[in-house]
């Protein structure tokens, strides 16, 4: 089963990432490539990217005419979707673990950052119900 691991951030105060030490920043990112290396090592890793800054960020609709309308991002957002993983693993509690283990990356001074991971399933179809 696939899942999708989403890091989200929160809008307010995403900045402090940038105040983040060198040696805060290579140690969290050390972690997180660590265990990317086991999840393929295992062959439960599928795909990981961070995503650009939510000030990038443009939010896009077909307008009457089907071209797209693109709008910066709304005030009233209050996170972001700031990275994801991809796993291919045997149970959602697996999937869980791995999830727990990405929040429990060091952020500053070492300390764990606890950022939410928001676990979903991958589909390989649409669900039965709408079919």
């Amino acid at each position: 089963m696939k899942y999708i691991l989403m890091m989200s951030a929160a809008k307010e105060g995403f900045e402090v990432y940038r105040a983040w030490s060198q040696d805060d920043v290579q140690a969290h990112l050390t972690v997180l490539r660590g265990i990317n290396k086991e999840l393929s090592q295992s062959g439960e890793f599928v795909d990981t990217h961070g995503l650009a800054w939510p000030d990038q960020a443009k939010l896009v609709r077909a307008g009457k005419d089907g071209r797209p309308i693109t709008d910066g991002v709304f005030p009233e957002t209050k996170e972001f979707l700031a990275g994801y993983w991809i796993v291919d693993v045997e149970s959602p509690e697996r999937a869980h673990e791995i999830a727990a283990r990405i929040s429990g990356a060091p952020g500053p001074g070492g300390t764990p950052t606890n950022m939410p991971i928001e676990v979903r399933l991958v589909m390989s179809g649409p669900p039965e119900d709408l079919v």
